[in-house]
């Protein structure tokens, strides 16, 4: 996951929430994978903390030991509990500048390879998330397993510790190596001689969401770079992933990313130009 601490400037960020400004005292807090974009409006400076999924499982278990029953439990735990894959924490430019310090020696202690401070890297993490996580949102209904999964256009690596099962090895190979194919849930099914409800509680357990929301996922990460590098228009590009529509590809690409397709180019052609 990342934390997204916005130090200066203002932008708009595009996710699966829509158009969001952001700007100076703003925290933005993302999912495993979570696709998003920004604008800047002028300039924004940021110091960004990649945080290893299941580093921070491990930390929401021992927080909530009381709760579960053991480190196999927190997974779900944390599914059910932070059902939203991308927030936008208005903190405040007071609070946050009392980040800064902290951020500053995280960075510096980061880049320092050979000295670098485990528990004290460890320590000002936690000074960090102290100030960030009253303010995280939290369900209180719960989401189920199967509900999660087909969500867009997340796809956690929170899942359970067991190896994933080779069916479902073969079904991801299956749909990573041929997007473009018209899958079916029958047909990956038969290709694995499992029923549809087996094979899609197997794909979840193993990868977080179901096969075609893996798919879908797939899709719009490839959309994207075509988008980035080829000339191919929307539609061409939408055909090349799977897409007959170019009203269906936009509406997926929408919903993984929080803008059209025509937007992100113009957004691509825009840094290319600024860059040059």
């Amino acid at each position: 996951m990342k934390v997204i601490v916005v130090r200066d400037g203002s932008a708009i960020l595009f996710s699966e929430f829509g158009q969001k400004p952001v700007r100076a005292g703003d925290v933005i807090l993302l999912g495993p994978n979570v696709l998003c974009g920004s604008e800047p409006e002028g300039h924004i400076t940021v110091t960004t903390i990649y945080a290893d999924t299941d580093y921070v499982i491990d930390q929401a278990f021992w927080q909530y030991a009381g709760l579960l029953h053991d480190r196999l439990d927190a997974p779900v735990f944390v599914k059910e509990t932070f059902t939203e894959p991308a927030q936008v924490i208005r903190l405040g430019e007071h609070h946050a500048g009392l980040l800064m310090p902290w951020l500053d020696e995280l960075v510096a202690l980061s880049l320092d390879d050979e000295d670098a401070r485990f528990h004290r890297m460890q320590a000002l993490w936690f000074a960090v998330v102290d100030r960030i996580a009253p303010h995280v949102r939290v369900t209180d209904h719960r989401v189920s397993p199967a509900q999660r999964a087909r969500s867009m256009p997340v796809h956690p690596r929170v899942r359970r510790f067991a190896p994933a099962r080779p069916e479902a090895v073969k079904v991801r190979e299956a749909l990573s190596g041929a997007i473009a194919e018209s899958w079916t849930l029958k047909n990956l099914a038969g290709m694995v001689h499992l029923s549809t409800k087996q094979l899609s509680r197997m794909f979840v357990d193993a990868y977080g969401k179901t096969p075609l929301a893996y798919l879908t996922m797939r899709r719009v990460e490839e959309m994207a770079r075509l988008l980035r590098e080829t000339n191919l228009t929307i539609e061409q590009a939408g055909r090349k992933v799977g897409w007959h529509s170019r009203n269906r590809a936009s509406e997926a690409f929408r919903q993984a990313t929080g803008m059209t397709p025509s937007r992100y180019r113009g957004l691509q052609m825009a840094r290319n130009r600024n860059s040059a």
